[in-house]
């Protein structure tokens, strides 16, 4: 029985991504489990998109021609340089640039279609997560393993070491984890304890810690003690849980009202985001900007604005969490906060995209101008 309720908190504390934005790109997962990206690759991310050597563009969700092996992709992590999808076997896919072994291969060849991180056989992964030059995944043990950039800490071997293939964070041991989050330099954990920990770059506070120090192995967030934390996202110098009454914290950088409090001060310890008394946080998801979703199924953006990326119809940061009245009507299940541009996706099945439209990640064809309001991405349907 004990196995069955920790199996059910993976599952929750882990909800399946069908989407995922970053910087340059997006990822689709549609309803038969097939991967699609649209985006631009420059050569200097080369591989991004998944599509094979050569294809550097593409301004619509175009299906990856390569599957994920026979299984179905089930969810799906996207990074400035690489992206990993899991499938429903329990296996690791990753794609993209491959320097710091941030695709787990044993090598720093890039990959340009998704392959395999057979250092996985044998293990069946439950949940995965991408930063800036590291990946983190969780196993149906409750273990974390991490790779790629060992700088700042941030894959809590207690060295600041390269991994060029994922391996087990000791310091975890004996701990059953059920969620993990990578930032840009620093990463974070969820234990069945409803417990939070954090390591890496500490710069602007973003560990939790009091403090801005680099921690090279995970440390337990104390100022969350008596707080039943249930979901955790960690940003480029941020980061933010869901306690279990339906609340949000936040910490780390302040600039742009990323945090949500009112202002653009640094917090070195959670706080808890009152402008969201009251209403019931499910989800939330930190880019460069914030985005949480709450119970009824509204959406919150809050932060950086320069890019139309919080959807409220004008290029303004948000110092507090604003509704996107634009979704009114619309039951949104997820989202997804990119660098410069957000996701949703509807109980319909449909996904919605808004913000920085240059690169071609928001996924309506030739329309590349930014988009200050969620559209529906037309060139998307929910079983194709």
């Amino acid at each position: 029985m004990r196995w069955l309720c920790f199996a059910a908190l993976l599952r929750e504390s882990n909800p399946p991504a069908r989407l995922a934005a970053n910087k340059r790109h997006s990822v689709f997962i549609d309803g038969e489990g097939r991967l699609s990206s649209c985006g631009s690759a420059p050569s200097y991310y080369p591989a991004l998109l998944g599509h094979g050597a050569g294809v550097t563009r593409l301004n619509t969700p175009t299906r990856l021609p390569s599957p994920v092996g026979d299984e179905r992709a089930v969810s799906v992590s996207a990074g400035v340089y690489h992206s990993l999808a899991l499938a429903a076997d329990g296996a690791v896919w990753s794609w993209g640039r491959g320097g710091f072994g941030r695709l787990g291969h044993g090598d720093q060849q890039s990959q340009w279609q998704p392959k395999k991180v057979e250092a996985f056989a044998g293990q069946r992964v439950i949940a995965v997560s991408v930063g800036y030059a590291h990946s983190l995944a969780l196993t149906a043990d409750g273990a974390v393993w991490s790779w790629g950039s060992g700088g700042s800490g941030k894959l809590g071997h207690s060295n600041q070491q390269d991994q060029l293939l994922p391996k087990k964070i000791e310091a975890l041991a004996g701990r059953r984890v059920v969620a993990v989050s990578a930032g840009g330099d620093h990463s974070i954990a969820l234990t069945a304890d409803g417990a939070v920990w954090s390591w890496g770059f500490g710069g602007w506070g973003q560990l939790g810690h009091g403090d801005e120090q680099n921690q090279w192995q995970p440390k337990k967030v104390e100022a969350l003690a008596g707080q039943r934390v249930v979901a955790v996202s960690a940003g480029g110098g941020h980061s933010f849980a869901l306690t279990a009454d339906g609340a949000a914290w936040s910490w780390g950088s302040g600039g742009f009202g990323m945090l949500g409090h009112g202002d653009e001060q640094d917090q070195l310890l959670p706080k808890k985001t009152e402008a969201l008394a009251g209403r019931r946080v499910v989800a939330v998801s930190a880019g460069n900007h914030r985005l949480a979703l709450t119970s009824d199924g509204a959406v919150w953006s809050w932060g950086n604005g320069a890019f139309g990326e919080l959807g409220h119809g004008d290029e303004q940061d948000q110092l507090l969490p604003k509704k996107v009245e634009a979704l009114a009507g619309q039951r949104v299940v997820a989202v997804s906060a990119g660098r410069e541009h957000s996701l949703a996706l509807t109980a319909d099945g449909a996904a919605w995209s808004w913000g920085g439209g240059e690169h071609g990640c928001l996924g309506h064809g030739d329309h590349l101008s930014n988009q200050l309001l969620p559209k529906k991405i037309e060139a998307w349907a929910p079983g194709q």
